[in-house]
């Protein structure tokens, strides 16, 4: 019994920990969104802003799940674990660097160091848990339609 109690308090952990992320990119776009966003022309491939918070509601689970899954693992190295938390550094970063400074280039470098860090995780998680691995496919391949909206707002404003 202690154990699966163990095992609840590390998801609820870790879920905490990585949507701490999505709660301080969250209320940075909501506080240094408007006007600015709204001002910059934009390709015809951007998403409604309302498709925005459930995709990633739905990644940050995924996300959570997959480091949870990692940390319950006899393989695990503590170095995947804080690759995990440096990546959702650089996640949170984003909206800061994009939102808050509105600087579109460097968001697209941030952009361009976190897609490599999930890369690097995806790698490491393969190693260890194939669900985990699976889990971290559809953020990755969100970052990378991120990258190149990322680039279309670039290259348009």
């Amino acid at each position: 019994m202690d154990m699966t109690k163990n095992k609840f308090l590390s998801f609820l952990i870790f879920g905490a920990i990585t949507y701490s992320a999505s709660i301080i990119g969250g209320l940075t776009t909501y506080y240094s969104k408007e006007p600015w966003y709204t001002t910059l022309n934009k390709p015809f491939f951007n998403p409604p802003d309302w498709i925005f918070a459930p995709v990633w509601t739905i990644l940050y689970f995924f996300m959570t799940i997959a480091i949870w899954l990692i940390w319950q693992s006899p393989k695990k190295e503590n170095k995947i674990i804080f690759l995990y938390l440096l990546h959702l550094i650089i996640n949170t970063t984003w909206s800061i660097i994009f939102f808050t400074f509105h600087s579109i280039i460097g968001a697209l470098i941030v952009l361009l160091l976190l897609i490599t860090l999930i890369i690097i995780l995806i790698l490491n998680f393969k190693k260890i848990n194939l669900i985990s691995f699976y889990l971290m496919i559809p953020y990755l391949l969100w970052c990378f339609f991120a990258l190149i909206l990322n680039l279309s707002l670039f290259i348009l404003n």
